[in-house]
């Protein structure tokens, strides 16, 4: 039986606008996977480091955050500070044992682009490679 990952989609408001203008159907259409969902921010500098967690310990087998360019950034310094958050998830990972892939973080212009797609399809297809999270089933 092929796995197929739960991938968590974490974006600010700017840079998920089109895509969730295009609803699921849309972004199916696009080559947006179909597993991952999109859970959508008024900016990514309000992303806490435990939601990021909480992601994997509800189940997710990988986690997409996208952020404005630094430069464009509505809130100044959000994506900024969202791109340093992932940084300690990674490092959160590697010490529990899990593979510091399975969370990823872009930066990317407002709006919909290919690339949002793109860098979704890319995480879909490292995880699905890497297998089920190790944290899946672990209620310790």
């Amino acid at each position: 039986m092929a796995f197929t990952p739960d991938i968590q989609v974490f974006c600010c408001h700017y840079t998920s606008q089109q895509a969730c203008a295009e609803g699921k159907e849309g972004l199916a259409a696009d080559g947006f996977p179909v597993n991952a969902t999109i859970n959508r921010l008024a900016c990514g500098g309000k992303l806490k480091v435990s939601v990021l967690l909480q992601a994997f310990e509800n189940g997710a087998d990988g986690v997409c955050v996208v952020g404005c360019k630094p430069d464009e950034c509505h809130n100044l310094m959000g994506s900024q500070r969202a791109a340093r958050r992932v940084g300690a998830v990674r490092k959160a990972l590697a010490e529990l044992g899990a593979e510091e892939a399975r969370i990823a973080f872009h930066h990317l212009e407002r709006g919909f682009h290919p690339e949002f797609v793109q860098v979704v399809q890319e995480l879909n297809d490292q995880v699905t490679k890497l297998g089920p999270s190790p944290f899946k089933g672990d209620k310790s």
